[in-house]
């Protein structure tokens, strides 16, 4: 089994709080954030080999799939993403919005449950080290608390395949009406106390109520994976990063002080060559990436 420490690593290398690379202190090694892709914002008219080629000349060094249904399509994404030389870090699990965990419906968790295991499974199958959880949804049926309760009641029971294959179930906090504070976050992953139970941080979801940066440094060494995403409080949705309100410096300063030294994906629209160009250009300048 792996541990949190192993996940986490004991790199020393910090992210600049700078404007410009250049302010890196002499003794400050280069960050060593790896840039990500979501398989979603490649041109979905490409074949897999062709969208990973694509990734990778523009400067993309791992991609994070989205859960498929059928296992031959699973088998034919892992050999297109090593023959284009691009590592999948990790798996979105899909069940969990139309079948949450938290549902009162048993054929609905019996569904999500059934997603999370064919999830687990492709992250084995990819190499990957992550599968992407959103643990429950409030909403008319089920109360907060509930939520709570049956979300990790069946967290647990999918403890013993992530340990058997090895893979991480990283909660990710999103617009469910769960997890509104990271106090609450830290709480719920918490309560696993297992290194499998991590935290999966989107630094642009809790804009509309939060602070990424203050989130950061709260869920702290809990972090394995981060979503880039920014958000506009004045037009009240997801925009290209570094035109909404995310604090940007804020958030390197914050990630350097944790130390996190692991991937960030971004997860914006799709869109063409040029359009994904330049998201990889402002991936680097916002996190003072090389390259």
């Amino acid at each position: 089994m792996v541990s949190r420490r192993n996940f986490l690593g004991t790199s020393t290398a910090l992210l600049s709080t700078g404007l410009e690379a250049r302010s890196l202190p002499l003794t400050q090694k280069p960050p060593s954030i790896t840039k990500a892709i979501l398989v979603s914002m490649l041109p979905k008219e490409l074949s897999y080999l062709d969208r990973f080629r694509l990734a990778v000349e523009i400067g993309f060094k791992e991609v994070e799939m989205r859960t498929v249904s059928n296992h031959m399509e699973a088998i034919s994404i892992k050999k297109a993403a090593d023959k284009a030389g691009i590592r999948i870090h990790s798996v979105m699990n899909q069940a969990h919005w139309q079948y949450p965990l938290s549902s009162p419906k048993a054929l609905d968790v019996e569904m999500s449950m059934r997603g999370m295991q064919i999830s687990l499974h492709q992250a084995k199958l990819y190499d990957a080290d992550t599968v992407l959880l959103v643990p429950a949804v409030v909403r008319s049926d089920t109360t907060y608390e509930q939520a709570w309760e049956r979300s990790q009641e069946k967290i647990r029971q999918l403890i013993p395949l992530a340990e058997k294959l090895n893979i991480i179930i990283a909660i990710e906090e999103v617009w469910n009406k769960f997890l509104l504070t990271a106090r609450d976050f830290v709480q719920f992953i918490d309560e696993f106390n297992h290194p499998l139970i991590q935290a999966y941080l989107d630094v642009g979801n809790m804009v509309h109520y939060g602070v990424p940066q203050h989130w950061i440094r709260e869920v702290g060494k809990r972090i394995v994976k981060v979503h880039l995403k920014d958000y506009s409080r004045r037009s009240r949705q997801f925009v290209n990063l570094g035109e909404g309100d995310v604090d940007w410096k804020g958030v390197r300063k914050a990630f350097s002080e944790i130390g996190y030294a692991g991937t960030a994906t971004v997860e914006l629209k799709a869109g063409n060559r040029n359009y994904l160009e330049d998201v990889s250009v402002r991936v680097n300048r916002l996190l003072e990436l090389a390259g």
